[in-house]
């Protein structure tokens, strides 16, 4: 986890999961990299919002792997889902719903999948595609963390990748192009 600069109620926080997908942001604001994964996401974010210094929203943006062929470009998430908890055998064991979907502000928007393993193959993706159109590793766990504590919360995402055979070579070659459009989004639709 580390936090550039300094969080204050009259600035967006920018949440990313690795200094890669960072590397062009305007560093006027302020920026948690919180590491790769959910629990990392969710760590550092509570973390940070624990301390008592309050954004007056948080933008998560980040890398996706696209779930359904030809998906390309910057997309604001409308609903966040884990691919990997068994929510329907916990519900049966335990009766509670646990795990639900997360409708963000900008409800319109995609669906994205989040779970802690990087998606590498045909047969998992096209499992995924039947209820996402992207996959990530962190935006459930930011979005729980950002319901929690009552800040409002955006989720973008550049697809870097097909999320199939040969997505991690892909997101290497790509994380560069991706950051840049994900710093040109922010500086179009972030007041600094």
């Amino acid at each position: 986890m580390e936090l550039i600069g300094e969080i204050s109620a009259d600035r967006p926080l920018l949440v990313l999961a690795v200094k890669e997908e960072a590397q062009f942001l305007d560093t006027t604001l302020p920026i948690l990299l919180t590491g790769m994964g959910k629990v990392n996401g969710a760590i550092a974010l509570a973390t940070v919002l624990a301390r008592g210094a309050r954004p007056s929203g948080i933008v998560n943006l980040g890398t996706a792997g696209a779930l359904r062929m030809g998906l390309t470009g910057t997309h604001v998430i409308g609903t966040v889902i884990q691919h990997d908890l068994a929510s329907d055998v916990l519900r049966t064991l335990t009766g509670e719903l646990v795990g639900q979907p997360l409708t963000l502000v900008d409800a319109d928007g995609p669906t994205l999948a989040t779970g802690d393993a990087f998606i590498a193959d045909d047969a998992t993706r096209d499992r995924l595609a039947v209820r996402a159109s992207l996959v990530d590793m962190e935006g459930y766990a930011i979005a729980a963390a950002a319901q929690e504590a009552g800040v409002p919360l955006r989720i973008v995402k550049h697809v870097s990748d097909d999320a199939g055979d040969g997505a991690a070579r892909t997101w290497r070659e790509t994380v560069a192009e991706c950051a840049r459009a994900l710093a040109d989004w922010s500086a179009r639709n972030i007041p600094a």
